[in-house]
């Protein structure tokens, strides 16, 4: 686990989505901003107002843009981090806006996660693409379960196997051959994600995230495939919009027709059998 702190330590999620001064506000409004511009489907996903007055432990926060927007609206915020450096971000953020009182923060890894969150019962557990970075992600469902009872809802997001960013990057970096599932892995993870070179990376199909969270004694609620990332990746860096050729001629039906069928993002939202 020190490897994959060590990552997310080096470069947190999100974090050079702003040229402002870090940990200013309007860093922060900055970041949000890109983020859901971006991935706007996190906000319908989430519903953050559905939260107010209810508890969330939210599992690998990162920064704390989603933590921020649950606490804004009124939720009671339990929020899990790994990455020392993200963690100590998002509580700086929690500052900023006046929000400290309504989010816990801990450190810590989610595979043991009973070790240092005190074990009470939440209305939701949320996890947006952490999972699938653990080397353990049944474990972490596992832990999960200690928090929930039969009134409780799980929303995450885990990477889709069959998405249009695999076979991109399979295509791109893998020179067309063919390889050993294990090989295929390591390429996925060591492009994942914008720092090249993450230790663990799992892709779920939606049978498979199915039948992991059915060991634990969950069921699915509702499974949902969304993004794609349309946008030339030097001029994104440089904070400019420019589609890339193929997606700019795209009509936006046939994009949306794509994203929910080849999206990145597999989002599922579930409850105790």
């Amino acid at each position: 686990m020190r490897e994959i702190a060590a990552f997310w330590d080096r470069r947190p999620c999100n974090i050079r989505h702003s040229k402002e001064r870090i940990n200013s506000r309007e860093y922060f409004e900055e970041v949000e901003k890109r983020k859901y511009f971006v991935e706007p489907h996190i906000v319908e996903f989430v519903n953050f107002p559905s939260w107010r007055g209810k508890r969330v432990l939210e599992i690998g926060c990162g920064i704390g843009t989603d933590t921020i927007n649950f606490a804004r609206n009124g939720a009671l915020v339990t929020a899990v981090e790994l990455s020392e450096r993200s963690l100590d971000i998002a509580r700086q953020r929690a500052k900023v806006f006046g929000l400290q009182d309504r989010i816990r923060f801990y450190f810590g890894n989610a595979e043991e996660l009973r070790r240092f969150v005190p074990v009470e019962t939440h209305d939701l557990i949320y996890s947006f693409g952490m999972i699938h970075h653990t080397p353990h992600p049944g474990r972490v469902i596992k832990e999960i379960s200690f928090y929930v009872d039969q009134s409780s809802i799980l929303k995450l997001m885990v990477y889709h196997r069959y998405s249009w960013k695999a076979l991109w990057i399979l295509l791109t970096y893998g020179s067309s051959q063919f390889w050993s599932r294990r090989e295929k892995r390591g390429l996925i993870s060591r492009y994942s994600e914008a720092q090249t070179g993450c230790p663990v990376t799992y892709l779920f199909s939606v049978q498979e995230i199915r039948q992991l969270l059915q060991r634990f004694g969950f069921r699915v609620l509702e499974s949902k495939t969304d993004h794609i990332f349309p946008y030339q990746i030097s001029d994104y860096r440089q904070y400019r919009y420019t589609k890339t050729w193929y997606f700019r001629w795209m009509p936006p039906s046939l994009f949306r027709w794509l994203e929910q069928r080849f999206g990145w993002h597999l989002c599922v939202t579930a409850a105790l059998a």
